[in-house]
């Protein structure tokens, strides 16, 4: 497996199970085609309630840690408002938070992303998530959890979430990759229209964040995961802004990037393509 202090596998996990500093969250969305074509996101509650990580608690990403009052889905609140929802929760300091979800792990990235935004880096990503969890017949409990409320100060990043300014300043810059984590179908174009128009940004290029995990939803090999994004120029020393549909996706090539690789100048475009596709004034490209 990939090795960092922000990954932990499941074995080390069911070794700290109970521990008093421990907080597991099972951090799941689905994303379900609509008739339409677009994506209608339905949390992953239900799930949970038919069997999660014994002490797991449920983080609801679209009601509890969106902004309420934007237009667009999974919209990054303020960081004062985050920092007090996960603080309600239960993150704090003297916690270590571990993050799974279900069928894929982009939405405990997304989290794991959030968390570091506001300054707390004591949390690991299980690595495979609830599915190698559930692969290897360790113990599920149906029975709901909630962590005691923490202490939580904002440390903020704010400069590792960008909007469309920044991303469309960077068009050009030699020194910055733009970075698409949907599939490759949906990088020219070819996969239809799900955001608004179809194809991409304009200039940037593509790691899909499906191709960074296997069938078992751990994460590949470091070999692998290196030779993806060298594969796209994404040299250490260059400014990284990587986007997705809705900013989910793209977190976990952040994730990688930043937890695995070492880059230090990396940053999610927070609203990606439901923004940019839908105003017409954008650049994108296909083929």
């Amino acid at each position: 497996m990939a090795q960092s202090a922000n990954l932990i596998s499941t074995e080390d996990l069911a070794r700290q199970l109970g521990a008093p500093a421990v907080r597991v969250f099972d951090c799941t969305t689905y994303l379900k085609p609509g008739p339409d074509g677009r994506y209608i996101a339905e949390s992953g509650r239900a799930n949970y309630d038919k069997g999660h990580i014994p002490g797991a608690a449920f983080l609801d990403l679209q009601g509890d840690l969106s902004d309420k009052n934007s237009k667009l889905r999974f919209t990054l609140p303020p960081l004062e408002e985050l920092t007090k929802a996960f603080a309600a929760k239960g993150v704090g300091h003297g916690t270590f938070v571990v993050l799974y979800s279900h069928a894929s792990p982009v939405w405990a990235s997304r989290i794991w992303w959030m968390l570091r935004a506001v300054g707390f880096d004591d949390v690991a990503i299980l690595d495979g998530g609830l599915d190698k969890w559930k692969a290897e017949n360790r113990p599920l409990s149906t029975e709901a959890t909630t962590h005691p409320a923490a202490t939580l100060s904002l440390r903020g990043r704010p400069e590792i979430f960008v909007d469309k300014d920044k991303i469309k300043a960077a068009i050009g810059a030699a020194d910055t990759l733009t970075l698409n984590a949907l599939s490759h179908d949906q990088h020219t174009g070819a996969g239809g229209v799900v955001y608004g128009r179809a194809g991409r940004i304009a200039g940037s290029s593509c790691v899909p964040a499906a191709s960074l995990f296997g069938t078992d939803k751990a994460l590949k090999p470091i070999a692998d995961l290196r030779a993806a994004f060298d594969g796209v120029g994404a040299a250490p020393d260059k400014r990284v802004l990587v986007y997705c549909g809705g900013g989910i996706a793209a977190t976990l090539d952040a994730f990688v990037l930043t937890a695995i690789l070492g880059h230090k100048n990396v940053s999610v475009y927070d609203n990606s393509m439901q923004e940019w596709a839908n105003d017409p004034s954008l650049p994108m490209e296909m083929g």
